[in-house]
């Protein structure tokens, strides 16, 4: 039999108005319950409501989460995931009512309740085929065309717009410029920008902007380059932070502004935490080249398959720069296999760096792929993934893994300019985060990744209400 662990959760009361308004009208009385468990193959079950009583103050020997309303941290930008080509390819291969199914299950009110899309500008390994939107050694950009983008992806994209509504924040992001504009010629392997193109490529940004704003796509934001440290068998170019710093402040910057593009968010390094540090002390030690960046996207592929990423890593850049959102740009499970769609891990996955990265400061988060078929593609130079939605192209059989529901834990309830509340585990089996929503509502969502069922308490100013948190579980609880 499993030894059943003692545990609480401590939540105080919040100082502002609307927080203060709900927690009278709601203390002593109850919470409401949102479980998912591979345990019982339960997803996204509401268990009900659970009843407050007086709990006095909790034990050494009790496994805890504190929750401190007088520490405010960042507000939720949004969360969401990537229309790439790959997504809205597979996408246009299934029914209509597939597609429908699809669009209501990620944006929809009744589902995961995403505000948030990236695509790729040009190609990327997500796509089926390489392409830029201009011919060779077109320095002019008068060919410059996204005909490409209109077959699939910005249908797509529109789809997904109309049902967001006004909360739609939308950002792109370069795999790799034109092979002309690059030292190795080509799109692949790397390479670097060669100087005599900065400009020519910071007008190519523009192009694109005001291509896809035309057709109603309105740019909230763009990172300056996908992966800048990865030289890839796909597309890729490198930057050192010295070379994205001189591009961002002599080129791309000034372009932006000039065209009347200041509010667009530009995000830096858009790859992995361990270098985020370095890269955002080096390139924005300038304070020309800081005022044209607005926050500092990261990746998780650095220890993707290990408990222990490094998330400290975002809480000091986070501190050395207070006035730069964070922005998780990008992750997924790589190794696809058809056969490991239904495991719990996939889940536990994004539970793990989702809570954690909320923790550490960040105000963004975007899944990768939204969308793939039943081969973990299509993908052009075969690095097959996962995504949270699988589609089986050849019989239209739509497949939601685990990395859906505990996605949607935290993106269904968690609303845009919710902020986050202090929040610690005094135990690693409980993994937790407290956002207040606009309205005053409060929500936390809790995972347990061990092995062990663990009874628990929610604490709130010497009121408790007994919860349950399963091996291998997730749930939402929202006051």
């Amino acid at each position: 039999m499993k030894k059943l662990i003692v545990s609480c959760l401590t939540i105080g009361v919040f100082l502002n108005a609307n927080a203060q308004n709900y927690w009278k009208k709601n203390a002593g009385k109850t919470a409401k319950v949102i479980l998912t468990s591979s345990k019982t193959n339960e997803k996204m079950v509401d268990k009900g409501i659970v009843k407050f009583e007086k709990f006095g103050q909790p034990k050494e020997t009790d496994a805890c989460i504190f929750v401190d309303p007088d520490f405010k941290y960042q507000k939720l930008i949004g969360i969401g995931g990537a229309i790439t080509d790959a997504s809205a390819e597979t996408f246009y291969k299934l029914p209509k009512n597939k597609q429908k199914e699809i669009i209501e299950a990620y944006f929809g009110k009744n589902g995961l309740g995403y505000t948030v899309v990236r695509t790729n500008m040009n190609s990327c390994d997500f796509s089926s085929d390489s392409y830029t939107y201009v011919q060779d050694n077109d320095t002019s950009l008068k060919t410059f065309n996204i005909a490409h983008d209109e077959k699939y992806k910005i249908p797509m994209i529109k789809e997904a717009q109309k049902v967001i509504g006004k909360d739609f924040t939308f950002y792109f992001s370069p795999w790799s410029p034109p092979a002309w504009m690059k030292s190795n010629k080509s799109l692949y392997k790397g390479g670097r920008l060669e100087n005599q193109y900065y400009q020519t490529w910071a007008d190519y940004y523009i192009k694109f902007i005001k291509e896809y704003e035309k057709r109603g796509i309105n740019i909230w934001g763009l990172t300056v380059q996908n992966e800048p440290m990865a030289t890839q068998t796909w597309e890729s170019c490198i930057y050192t932070a010295e070379e994205e710093g001189e591009f961002l402040k002599n080129n791309l910057g000034p372009t932006l502004w000039k065209n009347g593009y200041k509010d667009k968010k530009v995000m830096i390094w858009d790859h992995n935490r361990d270098l985020i540090y370095q890269r955002a002390t080096t390139t924005l030690s300038d304070p020309e080249t800081s005022k044209y960046a607005s926050g500092i996207g990261y990746h998780w592929y650095e220890t993707w398959n290990n408990k222990t990423q490094l998330f400290d890593n975002l809480s000091e850049t986070q501190r050395a720069f207070p006035d730069k959102f964070l922005a998780f740009t990008e992750g997924c499970k790589e190794q696809f296999k058809m056969s490991g769609i239904y495991d719990v891990s996939l889940g536990e996955l994004y539970g793990r760096n989702m809570l954690n990265d909320f923790n550490k400061g960040t105000a963004l988060w975007t899944d990768w792929n939204v969308l793939l078929d039943e081969t973990g593609g299509p993908n052009h130079v075969g690095n097959f993934c996962f995504a949270p939605i699988i589609a089986d192209t050849k019989t239209g059989e739509v497949h939601y893994t685990y990395e859906y529901y505990y996605v949607g834990h935290v993106s269904k309830f968690i609303k845009p300019n919710a902020q986050r509340i202090g929040n610690s585990s005094n135990r690693a089996a409980l993994t937790s985060t407290t956002f207040m929503n606009e309205n005053g509502q409060l929500v936390t969502v809790i995972m347990n990744d061990s092995e062990n069922d663990i009874e628990t308490n929610l604490w709130i100013e010497g009121m408790s209400a007994k919860l349950s948190a399963p091996a291998h579980s997730i749930q939402t609880v929202i006051l």
